[in-house]
């Protein structure tokens, strides 16, 4: 594959080169932002089993992460501060390295089968306080720490990208077997994958993991 080059003609390098490309934002856009956790948003979070989190290290590397458990995992603790149980990974830490060295977070709340989400955006604290992890217990499993998160903003998302990609719709589904396994696209990716008949147990002992390890 031939190496894409970028033309500097074509970069936008101001956000006022950027904003007259594009309309004024429309009354709603501009004034739908929130600095506290109102009803509906107390309401979406509740029924949220999944978000996705974007952090940055103190030199700007961006990272953004999925979590996800049962609806309600995320609690609000008050108006302005939301908790997040941080569960068994990989041990990389990206996330919350990230935050020690830059506190300031974007979330992005989903729901299956609602095509909005909800944004918030604020700065994050890690927290090991016994009273509030106990809150967090799953399969009686306490988190090592939670993500607590003073909202800074939250607004409202529209449907569009959801919409625009089927998200939800089975009929857009695709078949996982059209590609590798995890196992098998990390192996090829780093020291190389075994024959098929290693990748079978590799992908089965996986499974068992996951099933062992979730919480």
């Amino acid at each position: 594959m031939k190496d894409f080059r970028i033309d500097p003609e074509f970069v936008i390098a101001d956000e006022a080169q950027l904003r007259g490309l594009f309309g004024v934002p429309g009354v709603l856009a501009a004034q739908k932002c929130r600095s506290s956790l109102d009803k509906h948003a107390q309401a979406f979070i509740a029924r949220s089993p999944f978000l996705c989190i974007g952090t940055q290290s103190a030199d700007g590397t961006a990272d953004v992460s999925p979590r996800g458990d049962p609806p309600g995992f995320v609690k609000v603790l008050d108006e302005t501060t939301l908790a997040i149980p941080d569960r068994p990974g990989n041990n990389r830490l990206d996330t919350l390295a990230n935050i020690v060295a830059n506190p300031n977070v974007g979330l992005l709340f989903i729901i299956p089968g609602f095509d909005d989400t909800l944004r918030v955006n604020g700065r994050a604290s890690l927290v090991t306080d016994p009273e509030l992890l106990g809150l967090m217990s799953v399969q009686e499993r306490i988190p090592k720490l939670a993500i607590v998160v003073r909202v800074g903003e939250l607004f409202m998302h529209c449907a569009k990208a959801f919409r625009r990609s089927q998200l939800w719709n089975p009929e857009y589904f695709q078949d996982r077997s059209a590609m590798p396994s995890l196992t098998k696209i990390i192996l090829d990716q780093t020291t190389g994958a075994p024959d098929d008949d290693a990748m079978r147990k590799i992908d089965a002992d996986l499974e068992v993991e996951y099933k062992q390890t979730m919480y």
